[in-house]
């Protein structure tokens, strides 16, 4: 079967199934706001009742935030989360704890050093090289127009 690539992307049109866009939406936007109420509510819980300062509050939410997803990745959680939200559980800082996380687990069996922590960082490493990088150029700039 010879086809050009317009025939080949018209073929593709025909067969692939429509994606539901707007029930997608509203699933990762749902998802993601009820992860953001959550620290929302940790902070709120910091601040009024272990008496934390702001910062500190902030501090124990992050934790929070990146040992819940951490667990819930650990117990195939956070995955069956992310498969029905798509996009709403990219949250910043449990997406990337998922990131680090989903690897780790599933190279374990290769061992401590050659599987989980050679493997940690496939996923957020080259998040946390581009937001090194990025940081030190804009710091650099910074530098120079002030």
């Amino acid at each position: 079967m010879n086809m050009t690539n317009s025939e080949y992307n018209d073929y593709i049109k025909d067969m692939a199934p429509g994606s539901p866009v707007a029930k997608d939406l509203v699933k990762a936007f749902v998802v993601g706001g009820l992860i953001c109420c959550l620290g929302q509510g940790l902070s709120v819980a910091y601040t009024q009742y272990a008496h934390l300062p702001r910062e500190d509050a902030a501090t124990a939410v992050s934790m929070t935030l990146i040992c819940l997803s951490a667990l819930l990745t650990g117990l195939n959680v956070y995955d069956k989360m992310a498969r029905f939200a798509g996009a709403g559980t990219l949250v910043p800082i449990t997406g990337f704890a998922n990131a680090v996380v989903s690897p780790a687990l599933e190279f374990k069996t290769e061992g401590f050093i050659l599987g989980t922590a050679a493997k940690m960082f496939t996923i957020a490493g080259p998040v946390i090289t581009f937001g090194l990088t990025a940081s030190v150029i804009y710091g650099l700039i910074l530098c120079l127009l002030q």
